[in-house]
């Protein structure tokens, strides 16, 4: 299959996508930190618990009730539960179940790759919507209350898509991966369904690893404020991030944009069988 155009159309709005973003300092050691990687004192203190638990109890507490509301138009809309479940990958390499609002067709009817894209004929009317403003992503405030996840941190992955290995801190609701990619189902809408897994793994995967880590080895308590704020600021538009919010982001980030090395793509690709969710 040819897929030299498709690399070059991709490459042209990843790059600018990513031209706001904290890309990968060319000094940084990726290999021995995805291997090994570190946490700053800040991202294990228990000051950091405290606030995952008071965040996670007043936003349930505030949305309980949109949130019933939201499931039971879940559930008059499409056919399927209101909520659903998956096993991710945690801390230290534990599994554990994500819950989220459910945005796609029922899995026993409708079947396909793992990984969604724009236009993917599964997601629901509403479940466009719901994943447009981020808002399917507000019932992991109850994976927080568990200790399975953190506010900030990498987001947790699919066993077969695992970019940090033995993960001594919790992954996220946000972080700085997901805020840099929070438009990655556009990216891959010029990817054909049957790549969708080879592409994510060369090019998406390694970027979001290295610079989640490149995150938390150096994350303060101003810094993941700052995040949360920033992901906020994102999810108040559904278009692409206008000028004033690229610089708004990258401002309060604090990090020093970095041109990535970019690997060339390959011209040729053999087809890869397709992932099914789990």
């Amino acid at each position: 299959m040819q897929f030299s155009s498709r690399a070059t159309e991709t490459d042209s709005l990843s790059s600018s996508f990513l031209s706001f973003s904290p890309l990968i300092d060319p000094a940084f050691d990726h290999g021995a930190r995805l291997l090994n990687p570190s946490a700053s004192a800040w991202t294990l203190s228990f000051s950091r618990r405290l606030l995952d638990l008071s965040i996670a109890l007043t936003v349930l507490s505030i949305f309980f009730l949109p949130m019933l509301a939201i499931a039971l138009c879940i559930r008059l809309t499409s056919r399927g539960p209101a909520f659903f479940s998956q096993y991710r990958v945690g801390r230290k390499g534990n599994h554990f179940r994500i819950y989220k609002f459910r945005t796609m067709t029922d899995a026993k009817v409708t079947a396909g790759p793992g990984l969604t894209r724009d236009g993917d004929v599964r997601i629901t009317r509403m479940g466009r919507w719901l994943r447009k403003l981020k808002i399917d992503e507000l019932p992991q405030f109850y994976n927080v209350l568990r200790g399975e996840m953190s506010l900030v941190g990498p987001r947790p992955m699919l066993p077969q898509y695992l970019g940090i290995a033995n993960m001594p801190y919790r992954p996220g609701i946000t972080g700085a991966a997901s805020l840099a990619f929070r438009r990655e189902e556009d990216l891959l809408r010029r990817v054909h369904p049957s790549q969708m897994d080879y592409f994510y793994n060369r090019h998406i995967r390694p970027l979001k690893a290295r610079m989640d880590v490149r995150y938390m080895c150096r994350a303060t308590f101003g810094s993941d404020l700052r995040l949360i704020v920033a992901t906020f600021l994102s999810c108040l538009t559904t278009a692409p991030p206008p000028a004033f919010l690229r610089r708004a982001t990258t401002r309060t980030l604090a990090f020093t944009s970095i041109q990535a090395r970019r690997a060339a793509p390959s011209t040729h690709l053999n087809p890869q069988p397709e992932t099914h969710r789990v």
